[in-house]
């Protein structure tokens, strides 16, 4: 298991500086190979031995072939990746239903998902073009559905994981937004990678506290 985290955080730093400064083409070799890490240590973490476990492993997965689709600078591929995390996400709202829900917590939870989806909305919406509106903001209610089941479970030490994990991936998400459709430029990655992919490594983490 720590040597999954070191080569995750490793491969994480490498895809930095290749995103930011290094060649392109380094990314097929780092990008995958983190996102296997976090694949890898969900299935070390016993995710394969509990139904929540398992479709949170298909949610991994399918952000790890997400994650391939993003690398090529390429439209069809960027909304073949976008499909593929949408994907991911309902995954997780799956998976996250599995844990007993807090009443009061979901209220919050949907209050703050609003919030998040009508401010991202509000600032991606000029930029969009026609073709992307109903993409985008179908990802953006998908990505608000999950980030309130995953506020409702926040009543544990696994709840809690649940929650910043899930919370770090939707923030890490703006960056990628950023990023495609209102200003590119190196600032994005530097953040948003590293929190994208620490998200990832604590929601593979959590298999593991479910048996604890």
């Amino acid at each position: 298991m720590l040597l999954i985290i070191a080569v995750a955080a490793i491969s994480v730093v490498a895809l930095v500086w290749v995103e930011t400064r290094g060649p392109r083409r380094l990314a097929w070799l780092f990008k995958p190979l983190a996102a296997s890490c976090f694949v890898a240590l969900a299935i070390d973490s016993g995710a394969l031995h509990s139904g929540y476990g398992q479709w949170l492993l298909a949610g991994l997965a399918l952000s790890w072939l997400g994650d391939v689709l993003l690398i090529p600078d390429s439209e069809n591929c960027f909304k073949a990746g976008l499909v593929s995390f949408l994907l991911g996400h309902v995954m997780y709202v799956v998976a996250f239903s599995h844990l007993p829900l807090v009443p009061l917590l979901l209220g919050i939870g949907l209050t703050l998902a609003l919030a998040l989806g009508a401010l991202s909305w509000r600032w991606l919406q000029p930029h969009l073009a026609l073709d992307m509106r109903i993409p985008v903001a179908l990802y953006v209610t998908v990505i608000c559905a999950m980030v309130t089941i995953a506020t409702a479970v926040a009543d544990s030490p696994l709840g809690y994981a649940v929650a910043i994990g899930g919370w770090g991936f939707a923030l890490s998400d703006l960056a990628v937004a950023r990023q495609q459709f209102v200003k590119p430029g190196a600032s994005n990655r530097l953040w948003g990678t590293p929190l994208y992919f620490a998200a990832q490594l604590l929601l593979a983490l959590t298999p593991l506290l479910l048996t604890n």
